[in-house]
Protein backbone atom coordinates (compact mmCIF):
# COMPACT_ATOMS: atom_id res chain seq x y z
CA UNK A 1 0.00 0.00 0.00
CA UNK A 2 1.18 3.52 1.33
CA UNK A 3 5.28 4.24 2.79
CA UNK A 4 3.34 3.89 6.00
CA UNK A 5 4.00 0.86 8.59
CA UNK A 6 0.37 -0.69 10.01
CA UNK A 7 2.17 0.51 13.83
CA UNK A 8 2.85 4.14 12.66
CA UNK A 9 -0.62 4.35 10.90
CA UNK A 10 -2.36 2.56 13.99
CA UNK A 11 -0.33 5.47 16.32
CA UNK A 12 -1.73 8.43 13.82
CA UNK A 13 -5.01 7.06 14.29
CA UNK A 14 -5.05 7.32 17.93
CA UNK A 15 -3.56 10.71 17.94
CA UNK A 16 -6.41 11.86 15.55
CA UNK A 17 -8.98 10.26 18.08
CA UNK A 18 -10.58 7.64 15.41
CA UNK A 19 -9.61 4.54 17.97
CA UNK A 20 -8.15 4.39 21.78
CA UNK A 21 -5.46 3.23 22.96
CA UNK A 22 -6.95 0.13 24.48
CA UNK A 23 -8.55 -0.57 20.59
CA UNK A 24 -5.53 -0.39 19.33
CA UNK A 25 -3.54 -3.11 22.05
CA UNK A 26 -6.52 -5.27 21.32
CA UNK A 27 -6.44 -5.15 17.70
CA UNK A 28 -2.68 -5.42 17.71
CA UNK A 29 -3.07 -8.52 20.09
CA UNK A 30 -4.69 -10.26 17.04
CA UNK A 31 -2.36 -8.77 14.56
CA UNK A 32 0.41 -10.90 16.48
CA UNK A 33 -1.53 -14.04 17.26
CA UNK A 34 -3.13 -14.06 14.12
CA UNK A 35 -0.42 -12.79 11.43
CA UNK A 36 -2.82 -10.54 9.96
CA UNK A 37 -2.37 -7.31 8.74
CA UNK A 38 -3.31 -4.68 11.67
CA UNK A 39 -5.24 -2.39 9.52
CA UNK A 40 -7.44 -5.22 8.44
CA UNK A 41 -8.33 -6.21 11.92
CA UNK A 42 -8.98 -2.49 13.42
CA UNK A 43 -11.37 -2.11 10.38
CA UNK A 44 -13.17 -5.75 10.58
CA UNK A 45 -13.68 -4.89 14.19
CA UNK A 46 -15.42 -1.42 13.44
CA UNK A 47 -13.28 0.25 15.61
CA UNK A 48 -12.42 2.25 12.52
CA UNK A 49 -13.79 2.37 8.83
CA UNK A 50 -11.31 2.36 5.96
CA UNK A 51 -11.98 5.78 4.91
CA UNK A 52 -10.57 6.94 8.27
CA UNK A 53 -7.50 5.20 7.67
CA UNK A 54 -7.45 6.48 4.16
CA UNK A 55 -8.04 10.10 5.15
CA UNK A 56 -5.69 10.17 7.92
CA UNK A 57 -2.77 8.65 5.76
CA UNK A 58 -3.51 11.34 2.95
CA UNK A 59 -3.11 14.12 5.67
CA UNK A 60 -0.14 12.67 6.78
CA UNK A 61 1.13 13.11 3.32
CA UNK A 62 -0.68 16.35 2.17
CA UNK A 63 -2.40 14.41 -0.23
CA UNK A 64 -6.31 15.35 -0.78
CA UNK A 65 -8.73 12.54 -0.09
CA UNK A 66 -11.34 12.11 -2.24
CA UNK A 67 -14.83 10.09 -1.67
CA UNK A 68 -15.82 8.69 -4.67
CA UNK A 69 -19.16 7.35 -3.45
CA UNK A 70 -20.13 10.56 -3.33
CA UNK A 71 -19.24 11.78 -6.75
CA UNK A 72 -20.27 10.84 -10.21
CA UNK A 73 -17.15 10.00 -12.50
CA UNK A 74 -17.25 10.76 -16.73
CA UNK A 75 -16.97 7.28 -17.86
CA UNK A 76 -15.42 8.79 -21.06
CA UNK A 77 -12.36 10.30 -19.24
CA UNK A 78 -12.23 7.25 -17.05
CA UNK A 79 -12.26 4.93 -20.39
CA UNK A 80 -8.94 7.42 -20.80
CA UNK A 81 -7.30 4.34 -19.08
CA UNK A 82 -6.28 0.89 -20.37
CA UNK A 83 -8.50 -1.17 -17.82
CA UNK A 84 -5.60 -3.34 -17.18
CA UNK A 85 -3.39 -0.33 -16.10
CA UNK A 86 -6.52 0.82 -14.03
CA UNK A 87 -6.70 -2.67 -12.14
CA UNK A 88 -3.13 -3.13 -11.84
CA UNK A 89 -1.98 0.20 -10.46
CA UNK A 90 -5.38 0.47 -8.52
CA UNK A 91 -6.48 3.61 -9.97
CA UNK A 92 -9.17 5.78 -11.35
CA UNK A 93 -9.08 9.06 -13.26
CA UNK A 94 -11.59 11.60 -11.63
CA UNK A 95 -11.59 14.85 -13.13
CA UNK A 96 -9.52 16.26 -16.13
CA UNK A 97 -8.58 20.07 -16.54
CA UNK A 98 -6.11 21.78 -18.95
CA UNK A 99 -3.16 19.65 -19.18
CA UNK A 100 -3.57 18.69 -15.55
CA UNK A 101 -5.64 14.63 -15.10
CA UNK A 102 -6.68 14.34 -11.15
CA UNK A 103 -5.92 10.15 -10.17
CA UNK A 104 -7.51 8.93 -7.62
CA UNK A 105 -5.06 6.47 -6.44
CA UNK A 106 -4.58 3.88 -3.48
CA UNK A 107 -0.71 4.37 -2.97
CA UNK A 108 -0.41 8.24 -4.29
CA UNK A 109 3.40 7.54 -3.82
CA UNK A 110 3.48 5.01 -6.26
CA UNK A 111 5.77 6.70 -8.65
CA UNK A 112 5.75 4.24 -11.32
CA UNK A 113 1.86 4.26 -11.60
CA UNK A 114 2.10 7.99 -12.06
CA UNK A 115 5.33 7.72 -14.94
CA UNK A 116 3.20 5.01 -16.73
CA UNK A 117 -0.65 6.77 -16.68
CA UNK A 118 1.71 10.32 -17.78
CA UNK A 119 3.20 8.83 -20.46
CA UNK A 120 0.10 6.91 -21.96
CA UNK A 121 -2.62 9.84 -21.31
CA UNK A 122 0.02 12.67 -22.40
CA UNK A 123 -1.29 14.48 -19.26
CA UNK A 124 0.54 15.45 -16.11
CA UNK A 125 -0.79 13.56 -13.04
CA UNK A 126 -2.14 15.31 -10.04
CA UNK A 127 -2.60 12.14 -7.63
CA UNK A 128 -5.63 11.74 -4.80
CA UNK A 129 -5.99 9.11 -2.54
CA UNK A 130 -9.25 7.39 -2.17
CA UNK A 131 -10.08 3.60 -0.46
CA UNK A 132 -9.47 0.36 -2.06
CA UNK A 133 -12.94 -0.12 -1.95
CA UNK A 134 -14.46 3.20 -3.70
CA UNK A 135 -11.43 2.53 -6.68
CA UNK A 136 -12.63 -1.50 -7.01
CA UNK A 137 -16.50 -0.25 -7.19
CA UNK A 138 -15.75 2.49 -9.76
CA UNK A 139 -13.56 0.21 -12.29
CA UNK A 140 -15.99 -2.38 -12.15
CA UNK A 141 -19.05 0.02 -13.17
CA UNK A 142 -16.88 1.98 -15.60
CA UNK A 143 -15.10 -1.11 -17.50
CA UNK A 144 -17.67 -4.10 -16.32
CA UNK A 145 -16.60 -7.22 -16.68
CA UNK A 146 -18.26 -10.74 -18.06
CA UNK A 147 -20.98 -9.63 -21.30
CA UNK A 148 -23.99 -11.49 -21.52
CA UNK A 149 -23.16 -11.19 -25.37
CA UNK A 150 -20.62 -13.79 -24.70
CA UNK A 151 -23.39 -15.93 -23.05
CA UNK A 152 -25.29 -15.48 -26.04
CA UNK A 153 -23.12 -16.42 -28.46
CA UNK A 154 -22.41 -19.74 -25.96
CA UNK A 155 -25.85 -20.57 -26.27
CA UNK A 156 -25.63 -20.29 -30.44
CA UNK A 157 -22.84 -22.43 -30.36
CA UNK A 158 -24.68 -25.03 -28.67
CA UNK A 159 -27.74 -24.55 -31.05
CA UNK A 160 -25.57 -25.79 -33.76
CA UNK A 161 -23.71 -28.32 -32.20
CA UNK A 162 -24.88 -31.93 -32.36
CA UNK A 163 -23.58 -33.66 -29.37
CA UNK A 164 -22.11 -36.59 -30.62
CA UNK A 165 -24.38 -37.21 -33.60
CA UNK A 166 -27.26 -36.95 -31.39
CA UNK A 167 -30.63 -35.39 -32.73
CA UNK A 168 -31.89 -33.34 -30.00
CA UNK A 169 -35.28 -31.97 -30.48
CA UNK A 170 -36.31 -28.55 -28.41
CA UNK A 171 -39.07 -30.17 -26.78
CA UNK A 172 -37.25 -33.48 -26.08
CA UNK A 173 -37.89 -34.81 -22.00
CA UNK A 174 -34.88 -34.50 -20.07
CA UNK A 175 -35.44 -38.49 -18.69
CA UNK A 176 -35.22 -39.60 -22.23
CA UNK A 177 -32.02 -38.48 -23.20
CA UNK A 178 -29.32 -41.75 -21.80
CA UNK A 179 -26.67 -41.42 -19.34
CA UNK A 180 -23.82 -42.27 -21.85
CA UNK A 181 -25.41 -40.06 -24.05
CA UNK A 182 -25.17 -37.07 -21.20
CA UNK A 183 -21.77 -37.71 -20.39
CA UNK A 184 -21.24 -36.66 -23.79
CA UNK A 185 -23.07 -33.59 -24.02
CA UNK A 186 -21.78 -32.19 -20.56
CA UNK A 187 -17.87 -32.65 -21.78
CA UNK A 188 -19.09 -30.71 -24.69
CA UNK A 189 -17.13 -27.23 -24.88
CA UNK A 190 -19.99 -25.17 -25.70
CA UNK A 191 -21.75 -26.65 -22.32
CA UNK A 192 -19.03 -26.05 -20.25
CA UNK A 193 -18.64 -22.77 -21.27
CA UNK A 194 -21.94 -21.75 -21.14
CA UNK A 195 -22.40 -22.53 -17.44
CA UNK A 196 -18.71 -21.39 -16.30
CA UNK A 197 -20.01 -17.90 -18.24
CA UNK A 198 -23.43 -18.12 -16.62
CA UNK A 199 -22.20 -18.25 -12.77
CA UNK A 200 -19.01 -15.49 -13.45
CA UNK A 201 -21.38 -12.75 -14.99
CA UNK A 202 -23.48 -13.79 -11.59
CA UNK A 203 -20.82 -13.32 -9.73
CA UNK A 204 -20.10 -9.64 -11.77
CA UNK A 205 -23.44 -8.84 -11.27
CA UNK A 206 -23.36 -9.45 -7.15
CA UNK A 207 -26.00 -11.76 -7.38
CA UNK A 208 -26.57 -13.96 -4.20
CA UNK A 209 -28.70 -16.68 -6.10
CA UNK A 210 -28.93 -18.61 -10.16
CA UNK A 211 -32.11 -19.73 -10.73
CA UNK A 212 -32.08 -22.13 -13.55
CA UNK A 213 -35.70 -23.44 -14.01
CA UNK A 214 -37.32 -25.64 -16.59
CA UNK A 215 -40.49 -24.55 -18.99
CA UNK A 216 -42.40 -26.26 -21.01
CA UNK A 217 -40.64 -25.13 -24.18
CA UNK A 218 -37.20 -23.04 -23.16
CA UNK A 219 -35.24 -23.14 -19.78
CA UNK A 220 -35.26 -19.59 -17.85
CA UNK A 221 -32.02 -18.55 -15.82
CA UNK A 222 -32.65 -15.98 -13.46
CA UNK A 223 -30.63 -13.79 -10.99
CA UNK A 224 -31.53 -12.58 -7.49
CA UNK A 225 -29.63 -9.20 -7.30
CA UNK A 226 -30.17 -6.89 -4.39
CA UNK A 227 -33.15 -9.26 -3.20
CA UNK A 228 -35.03 -9.44 -6.22
CA UNK A 229 -35.39 -12.32 -9.53
CA UNK A 230 -33.98 -10.60 -12.71
CA UNK A 231 -34.63 -12.57 -16.12
CA UNK A 232 -31.10 -12.92 -17.64
CA UNK A 233 -31.47 -15.54 -20.38
CA UNK A 234 -33.95 -17.80 -22.28
CA UNK A 235 -31.51 -21.01 -23.62
CA UNK A 236 -33.37 -23.28 -25.76
CA UNK A 237 -35.11 -26.55 -24.08
CA UNK A 238 -32.39 -28.90 -25.89
CA UNK A 239 -29.63 -27.45 -23.44
CA UNK A 240 -32.01 -28.27 -20.44
CA UNK A 241 -30.35 -31.55 -19.59
CA UNK A 242 -26.54 -31.16 -19.84
CA UNK A 243 -26.44 -27.93 -18.65
CA UNK A 244 -28.33 -29.23 -15.65
CA UNK A 245 -25.64 -32.21 -15.39
CA UNK A 246 -22.79 -30.65 -16.24
CA UNK A 247 -23.82 -28.20 -12.54
CA UNK A 248 -24.56 -31.76 -10.80
CA UNK A 249 -21.02 -32.77 -11.56
CA UNK A 250 -19.49 -29.90 -10.75
CA UNK A 251 -20.97 -29.99 -7.28
CA UNK A 252 -20.39 -33.77 -7.15
CA UNK A 253 -24.33 -34.77 -7.58
CA UNK A 254 -25.53 -38.40 -9.05
CA UNK A 255 -26.66 -36.91 -12.87
CA UNK A 256 -28.67 -40.35 -12.81
CA UNK A 257 -30.96 -39.51 -9.94
CA UNK A 258 -33.67 -36.92 -11.60
CA UNK A 259 -36.04 -37.67 -9.48
CA UNK A 260 -35.50 -36.63 -5.62
CA UNK A 261 -33.75 -33.51 -4.54
CA UNK A 262 -30.42 -33.30 -3.99
CA UNK A 263 -27.62 -30.58 -2.51
CA UNK A 264 -23.64 -30.17 -3.22
CA UNK A 265 -21.36 -27.52 -2.59
CA UNK A 266 -19.34 -26.02 -5.65
CA UNK A 267 -16.08 -24.32 -4.68
CA UNK A 268 -14.24 -21.75 -7.58
CA UNK A 269 -11.95 -19.39 -7.75
CA UNK A 270 -13.06 -16.00 -9.67
CA UNK A 271 -10.73 -12.94 -10.39
CA UNK A 272 -8.73 -13.83 -7.43
CA UNK A 273 -11.29 -14.09 -5.17
CA UNK A 274 -12.98 -17.77 -3.34
CA UNK A 275 -16.61 -18.01 -3.78
CA UNK A 276 -18.88 -21.34 -2.58
CA UNK A 277 -21.67 -22.16 -4.72
CA UNK A 278 -24.51 -23.95 -2.46
CA UNK A 279 -26.23 -26.44 -5.64
CA UNK A 280 -29.84 -27.62 -4.69
CA UNK A 281 -32.25 -29.24 -7.52
CA UNK A 282 -35.47 -30.45 -7.34
CA UNK A 283 -37.35 -32.16 -9.90
CA UNK A 284 -40.67 -30.16 -11.59
CA UNK A 285 -42.72 -31.13 -13.75
CA UNK A 286 -40.71 -29.97 -17.05
CA UNK A 287 -37.70 -30.86 -15.64
CA UNK A 288 -35.28 -30.13 -12.70
CA UNK A 289 -34.58 -27.10 -11.40
CA UNK A 290 -31.33 -25.83 -10.13
CA UNK A 291 -31.08 -22.97 -7.32
CA UNK A 292 -27.65 -21.69 -6.78
CA UNK A 293 -26.46 -19.91 -3.71
CA UNK A 294 -23.50 -17.87 -4.11
CA UNK A 295 -21.37 -17.19 -1.00
CA UNK A 296 -18.55 -14.99 -1.02
CA UNK A 297 -16.06 -15.79 1.62
CA UNK A 298 -14.63 -12.37 1.86
CA UNK A 299 -18.42 -10.76 1.87
CA UNK A 300 -18.81 -12.10 6.14
CA UNK A 301 -15.70 -10.10 6.83
CA UNK A 302 -17.42 -7.11 7.37
CA UNK A 303 -16.93 -4.54 10.15
CA UNK A 304 -20.37 -3.39 11.90
CA UNK A 305 -20.03 -0.03 10.35
CA UNK A 306 -20.64 -1.62 6.68
CA UNK A 307 -23.98 -3.04 7.53
CA UNK A 308 -25.96 0.50 7.36
CA UNK A 309 -26.05 1.01 11.40
CA UNK A 310 -27.44 4.27 11.52
CA UNK A 311 -24.76 5.86 14.39
CA UNK A 312 -26.96 5.71 17.40
CA UNK A 313 -27.72 1.97 16.45
CA UNK A 314 -24.00 1.19 15.70
CA UNK A 315 -23.16 2.15 19.28
CA UNK A 316 -26.02 0.54 21.28
CA UNK A 317 -25.70 -2.70 19.21
CA UNK A 318 -21.78 -2.57 19.57
CA UNK A 319 -22.69 -2.41 23.60
CA UNK A 320 -24.16 -4.80 23.76
CA UNK A 321 -21.83 -7.08 21.58
CA UNK A 322 -19.04 -6.46 24.34
CA UNK A 323 -21.00 -7.95 27.47
CA UNK A 324 -18.99 -10.66 28.51
CA UNK A 325 -22.45 -13.31 28.67
CA UNK A 326 -25.54 -13.19 28.32
CA UNK A 327 -28.05 -13.69 24.94
CA UNK A 328 -28.40 -11.85 21.68
CA UNK A 329 -31.00 -12.54 19.30
CA UNK A 330 -30.85 -11.26 15.29
CA UNK A 331 -34.24 -11.85 13.97
CA UNK A 332 -35.94 -11.63 10.83
CA UNK A 333 -37.59 -13.75 7.97
CA UNK A 334 -34.98 -15.46 5.22
CA UNK A 335 -32.89 -13.01 3.60
CA UNK A 336 -33.24 -10.39 5.92
CA UNK A 337 -29.14 -10.56 6.64
CA UNK A 338 -28.83 -12.12 10.17
CA UNK A 339 -26.25 -14.20 9.18
CA UNK A 340 -23.71 -11.73 7.75
CA UNK A 341 -24.96 -9.26 10.87
CA UNK A 342 -23.82 -13.03 13.17
CA UNK A 343 -20.55 -13.10 11.16
CA UNK A 344 -19.55 -9.45 11.48
CA UNK A 345 -20.53 -10.21 15.29
CA UNK A 346 -18.01 -12.78 15.86
CA UNK A 347 -15.29 -11.50 13.11
CA UNK A 348 -15.02 -8.25 15.86
CA UNK A 349 -15.25 -10.98 18.71
CA UNK A 350 -12.30 -13.00 17.05
CA UNK A 351 -9.08 -11.77 19.08
CA UNK A 352 -7.72 -14.91 19.15
CA UNK A 353 -8.15 -14.88 23.28
CA UNK A 354 -11.20 -16.77 22.94
CA UNK A 355 -12.38 -20.05 22.51
CA UNK A 356 -15.86 -19.10 19.69
CA UNK A 357 -17.68 -22.34 18.95
CA UNK A 358 -20.64 -22.39 16.44
CA UNK A 359 -23.59 -24.98 15.58
CA UNK A 360 -24.98 -23.90 11.63
CA UNK A 361 -27.44 -25.52 9.10
CA UNK A 362 -24.77 -25.32 7.38
CA UNK A 363 -21.99 -23.48 7.17
CA UNK A 364 -21.99 -21.07 4.94
CA UNK A 365 -19.00 -19.14 5.55
CA UNK A 366 -15.72 -20.45 7.09
CA UNK A 367 -14.10 -18.19 9.46
CA UNK A 368 -10.49 -18.80 10.57
CA UNK A 369 -9.64 -18.82 14.27
CA UNK A 370 -13.20 -20.22 14.98
CA UNK A 371 -14.59 -23.85 15.29
CA UNK A 372 -18.16 -24.29 13.44
CA UNK A 373 -20.29 -27.41 13.14
CA UNK A 374 -22.65 -28.44 10.77
CA UNK A 375 -25.86 -29.75 11.94
CA UNK A 376 -25.86 -33.45 10.62
CA UNK A 377 -29.67 -35.01 11.22
CA UNK A 378 -28.50 -38.32 10.24
CA UNK A 379 -25.75 -38.31 12.59
CA UNK A 380 -28.21 -37.27 15.41
CA UNK A 381 -26.39 -33.89 15.42
CA UNK A 382 -28.47 -31.51 16.05
CA UNK A 383 -28.73 -28.14 17.31
CA UNK A 384 -29.15 -28.88 20.78
CA UNK A 385 -27.33 -31.79 20.67
CA UNK A 386 -24.17 -30.00 20.05
CA UNK A 387 -25.16 -27.20 22.20
CA UNK A 388 -24.93 -29.67 25.17
CA UNK A 389 -21.61 -31.07 23.81
CA UNK A 390 -20.04 -27.02 23.19
CA UNK A 391 -20.48 -26.80 27.56
CA UNK A 392 -18.13 -29.18 27.43
CA UNK A 393 -15.69 -27.33 25.25
CA UNK A 394 -15.01 -24.82 27.31
CA UNK A 395 -16.40 -22.34 25.18
CA UNK A 396 -16.26 -18.20 25.77
CA UNK A 397 -18.44 -17.66 22.94
CA UNK A 398 -21.09 -19.62 21.05
CA UNK A 399 -23.27 -18.97 17.91
CA UNK A 400 -26.58 -20.95 17.46
CA UNK A 401 -27.19 -20.50 14.01
CA UNK A 402 -31.27 -20.62 14.37
CA UNK A 403 -33.40 -21.36 17.79
CA UNK A 404 -35.72 -23.53 15.93
CA UNK A 405 -37.39 -25.82 19.18
CA UNK A 406 -37.99 -25.54 22.80
CA UNK A 407 -34.75 -27.85 23.67
CA UNK A 408 -32.15 -25.38 21.60
CA UNK A 409 -34.00 -22.56 23.20
CA UNK A 410 -33.71 -24.03 26.65
CA UNK A 411 -30.12 -25.60 26.66
CA UNK A 412 -29.04 -21.90 24.70
CA UNK A 413 -30.10 -19.85 27.54
CA UNK A 414 -28.80 -21.99 30.05
CA UNK A 415 -25.37 -21.40 28.36
CA UNK A 416 -26.37 -17.95 28.82
CA UNK A 417 -26.54 -17.81 32.34
CA UNK A 418 -23.51 -19.78 33.10
CA UNK A 419 -20.89 -16.69 31.86
CA UNK A 420 -21.47 -17.25 28.30
CA UNK A 421 -22.00 -14.79 25.52
CA UNK A 422 -24.64 -17.11 23.12
CA UNK A 423 -25.86 -15.53 19.57
CA UNK A 424 -28.74 -16.64 17.82
CA UNK A 425 -31.33 -16.02 15.45
CA UNK A 426 -35.31 -16.15 15.39
CA UNK A 427 -37.71 -15.18 13.09
CA UNK A 428 -39.89 -12.51 14.00
CA UNK A 429 -41.72 -9.55 12.87
CA UNK A 430 -39.89 -7.54 15.16
CA UNK A 431 -37.78 -6.78 18.30
CA UNK A 432 -40.06 -7.22 20.93
CA UNK A 433 -41.67 -10.02 19.52
CA UNK A 434 -38.58 -12.12 20.11
CA UNK A 435 -39.02 -11.86 24.01
CA UNK A 436 -42.78 -13.33 23.48
CA UNK A 437 -41.25 -16.20 20.91
CA UNK A 438 -38.82 -17.94 23.96
CA UNK A 439 -41.71 -17.81 26.16
CA UNK A 440 -43.86 -19.60 23.58
CA UNK A 441 -41.49 -21.88 22.98
CA UNK A 442 -41.89 -23.29 26.73
CA UNK A 443 -38.46 -21.37 28.28
CA UNK A 444 -39.43 -19.41 31.88
CA UNK A 445 -39.86 -16.39 31.59
CA UNK A 446 -37.71 -15.22 34.58
CA UNK A 447 -35.16 -17.38 32.49
CA UNK A 448 -35.77 -15.07 29.45
CA UNK A 449 -35.45 -11.88 31.78
CA UNK A 450 -31.93 -13.09 33.33
CA UNK A 451 -30.44 -14.17 29.76
CA UNK A 452 -31.59 -12.35 27.07
CA UNK A 453 -28.99 -8.74 26.25
CA UNK A 454 -30.38 -7.38 23.71
CA UNK A 455 -32.43 -8.60 20.46
CA UNK A 456 -31.54 -6.61 16.85
CA UNK A 457 -34.18 -6.85 14.53
CA UNK A 458 -33.46 -6.25 10.60
CA UNK A 459 -34.57 -6.00 7.21
CA UNK A 460 -32.08 -4.99 3.91
CA UNK A 461 -33.47 -2.16 2.07
CA UNK A 462 -31.96 -1.89 -1.56
CA UNK A 463 -30.09 1.41 -1.79
CA UNK A 464 -30.62 4.21 -4.54
CA UNK A 465 -28.00 3.61 -6.94
CA UNK A 466 -25.65 7.10 -6.48
CA UNK A 467 -24.80 7.62 -10.32
CA UNK A 468 -28.97 8.24 -11.15
CA UNK A 469 -30.02 9.31 -8.27
CA UNK A 470 -32.65 12.36 -7.86
CA UNK A 471 -34.87 14.29 -5.89
CA UNK A 472 -38.54 14.66 -6.29
CA UNK A 473 -41.31 16.08 -4.37
CA UNK A 474 -43.70 13.00 -2.61
CA UNK A 475 -47.56 13.30 -3.42
CA UNK A 476 -49.74 14.09 -0.23
CA UNK A 477 -50.44 10.59 -0.43
CA UNK A 478 -46.76 9.48 0.34
CA UNK A 479 -46.33 12.08 3.25
CA UNK A 480 -49.48 10.68 5.05
CA UNK A 481 -48.45 7.11 4.48
CA UNK A 482 -45.34 8.00 6.32
CA UNK A 483 -46.79 9.52 8.88
CA UNK A 484 -46.29 12.83 8.13
CA UNK A 485 -49.18 14.28 7.81
CA UNK A 486 -48.51 16.97 10.80
CA UNK A 487 -45.82 18.19 8.39
CA UNK A 488 -47.82 18.54 5.21
CA UNK A 489 -47.58 21.96 5.35
CA UNK A 490 -43.72 21.55 5.20
CA UNK A 491 -41.85 20.50 1.53
CA UNK A 492 -40.10 17.46 1.79
CA UNK A 493 -37.38 16.25 -0.73
CA UNK A 494 -37.17 12.50 -1.80
CA UNK A 495 -35.29 10.84 -3.69
CA UNK A 496 -34.92 7.76 -6.52
CA UNK A 497 -33.13 6.49 -9.12
CA UNK A 498 -33.54 7.06 -12.68
CA UNK A 499 -32.55 3.89 -14.03
CA UNK A 500 -29.12 3.71 -15.61
CA UNK A 501 -26.17 1.47 -17.13
CA UNK A 502 -24.56 1.27 -14.11
CA UNK A 503 -27.87 0.22 -12.26
CA UNK A 504 -29.25 -2.47 -15.15
CA UNK A 505 -31.68 0.36 -15.61
CA UNK A 506 -33.44 -0.69 -11.69
CA UNK A 507 -32.41 2.94 -9.88
CA UNK A 508 -30.71 0.78 -7.19
CA UNK A 509 -27.49 -0.71 -6.46
CA UNK A 510 -27.00 -2.72 -3.37
CA UNK A 511 -28.75 -2.65 -0.49
CA UNK A 512 -28.13 -1.53 3.61
CA UNK A 513 -29.66 -2.73 6.89
CA UNK A 514 -33.00 -1.31 8.54
CA UNK A 515 -32.80 -1.85 11.94
CA UNK A 516 -34.42 -2.00 15.27
CA UNK A 517 -31.97 -2.90 18.46
CA UNK A 518 -34.42 -3.72 21.66
CA UNK A 519 -31.76 -3.16 24.91
CA UNK A 520 -33.31 -4.96 28.07
CA UNK A 521 -33.26 -3.13 30.91
CA UNK A 522 -34.60 -3.21 34.03
CA UNK A 523 -38.21 -2.12 33.37
CA UNK A 524 -38.72 -4.54 30.71
CA UNK A 525 -37.08 -7.50 32.82
CA UNK A 526 -39.86 -6.73 35.11
CA UNK A 527 -42.28 -6.59 32.18
CA UNK A 528 -41.09 -9.84 31.07
CA UNK A 529 -41.27 -11.74 34.54
CA UNK A 530 -44.94 -10.68 34.26
CA UNK A 531 -45.57 -12.28 30.69
CA UNK A 532 -46.69 -8.75 29.88
CA UNK A 533 -47.18 -9.26 25.69
CA UNK A 534 -45.64 -7.73 22.99
CA UNK A 535 -47.30 -4.69 22.51
CA UNK A 536 -46.67 -3.68 26.15
CA UNK A 537 -43.16 -4.71 25.84
CA UNK A 538 -42.68 -2.62 22.74
CA UNK A 539 -44.54 0.33 24.33
CA UNK A 540 -42.37 0.28 27.23
CA UNK A 541 -38.92 -0.33 24.47
CA UNK A 542 -40.20 2.93 23.07
CA UNK A 543 -40.37 4.93 26.11
CA UNK A 544 -36.76 3.62 26.85
CA UNK A 545 -35.32 5.39 23.89
CA UNK A 546 -35.60 2.59 21.09
CA UNK A 547 -35.90 3.31 17.79
CA UNK A 548 -38.29 1.17 15.42
CA UNK A 549 -37.51 0.06 11.74
CA UNK A 550 -40.26 2.26 10.76
CA UNK A 551 -38.30 5.70 12.18
CA UNK A 552 -35.04 4.14 10.90
CA UNK A 553 -36.07 3.65 7.09
CA UNK A 554 -37.48 6.80 7.21
CA UNK A 555 -34.45 8.54 8.24
CA UNK A 556 -33.19 6.50 5.80
CA UNK A 557 -35.61 7.74 3.19
CA UNK A 558 -35.18 11.08 4.04
CA UNK A 559 -31.28 11.08 3.61
CA UNK A 560 -31.83 9.59 0.28
CA UNK A 561 -30.42 6.34 1.30
CA UNK A 562 -32.89 4.27 -0.15
CA UNK A 563 -36.55 5.22 -1.64
CA UNK A 564 -40.22 5.14 -0.18
CA UNK A 565 -41.16 2.42 -2.06
CA UNK A 566 -38.32 0.22 -1.30
CA UNK A 567 -38.78 0.82 2.39
CA UNK A 568 -42.47 -0.02 1.68
CA UNK A 569 -41.31 -2.75 0.69
CA UNK A 570 -39.60 -4.27 3.12
CA UNK A 571 -40.10 -2.91 6.39
CA UNK A 572 -43.13 -4.50 7.84
CA UNK A 573 -46.26 -1.78 8.67
CA UNK A 574 -49.25 -2.21 10.95
CA UNK A 575 -51.59 -0.07 8.94
CA UNK A 576 -51.48 2.23 5.76
CA UNK A 577 -51.22 5.04 8.30
CA UNK A 578 -48.71 3.27 10.83
CA UNK A 579 -45.82 4.44 9.69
Amino acid sequence: MVAKSPEEIGKMLVDEGFVTERQLDKARAQAQASGEDLRKILVSKGFVTEKDIVETLGRSMKVPFVDLDSITLDAELVKSIPENLAKRYNVIPVEQKDNRLTLAMVDPLNVWAIDDISLITGFDIKPVIATEEGIQKAIDAAFGTTDLVAVDEAVKSLAETDFGGMEVEDDIEESEIAIDKLKEMVDDAPIVRVVNLIISQAINDKASDIHIEAEAKSVKVRYRVDGVLHDVMSPPKHIQAPMISRIKIMANLDIAERRIPQDGKIHLRHEGREFDLRVSTVPCVHGEKVVMRILDRGSVMLGLEKLGFSDLNRRMFEDIVEKPYGMILVTGPTGSGKSTTLYSCLNKLNTGLTNIMTIEDPVEYQLPGINQVQVNNKADLTFASALRAFLRQDPDIIMVGEIRDQETAKIAVEAALTGHLVLSTLHTNDASGAISRLVEMGVEPFLVASSVIGVLAQRLARTICPNCKEPYEPTPEAVRRFGLSMYSDSKFHFYRGRGCDNCKMTGYRGRTGIHEILTITDRLRALILRRSSTAELKQAALEEGMRTMQDDGLAKVLSGVTSMEECLRVVYVEGSADF
